[in-house]
């Protein structure tokens, strides 16, 4: 196994680690590969309901209510996801319940895909201009202190919070 790989892991642990140390009850997804660990632990806890979403914009209807009824809990998507948010958004703009989402960046560094790249040039700025405060991770070791303090600043204070992976961290596409 090689070293990137072991990198890889680790951050990945790191992501469903923070979650449950946040007292995360719902994890909430649109499947993709660099969610995969996440997901996967997330399906085999019992105090987690780990759901499927149909679209990424669905996630944040989720939240909303699993906040009303007392709990925490997360969306996990890829940055083309973010396109289907923008309108949703203004749910939490207006109520100012938490929101933690984690969001794993394409059409960024090494991307093969041109048609990914223009909506992860405009990630970030989106996110931006709907008020949730974003930070990037592109080394493993900041994952765990950036997940960290967005999950901090999202349940202890009602913002919109995002971390966004960067592909030199999710690891070049083949």
């Amino acid at each position: 196994m090689d070293t990137a790989v072991v990198g890889q892991q680790c951050w990945q642990e790191d992501v469903f680690r923070v979650l449950k140390q946040h007292g995360v009850k719902h994890v909430v997804y649109v499947p993709d590969i660099p969610h995969s660990t996440t997901i996967r632990e997330a399906e085999a806890d019992k105090e987690i309901s780990a759901v499927v979403l149909t679209t990424e914009e669905e996630g944040i209807g989720y939240l909303a209510g699993a906040w009303l009824g007392g709990d925490r809990g997360v969306l996990l998507m890829q940055s083309s996801g973010v396109g289907n948010c923008i309108n949703a958004l203004a749910l939490q703009c207006c109520t100012r319940f938490p929101l933690l989402m984690v969001v794993a960046m394409r059409g960024d560094w090494a991307e093969l895909n041109p048609w990914q790249t223009p909506m992860g040039r405009a990630t970030e700025k989106a996110l931006t201009l709907m008020n949730v405060m974003t930070w990037r991770a592109d080394d493993p070791k900041d994952v765990e202190p950036l997940l960290h303090g967005a999950a901090t600043m999202a349940f202890n204070g009602g913002h919109a919070c995002a971390l966004l992976l960067g592909q030199r961290l999710i690891g070049e596409k083949q």
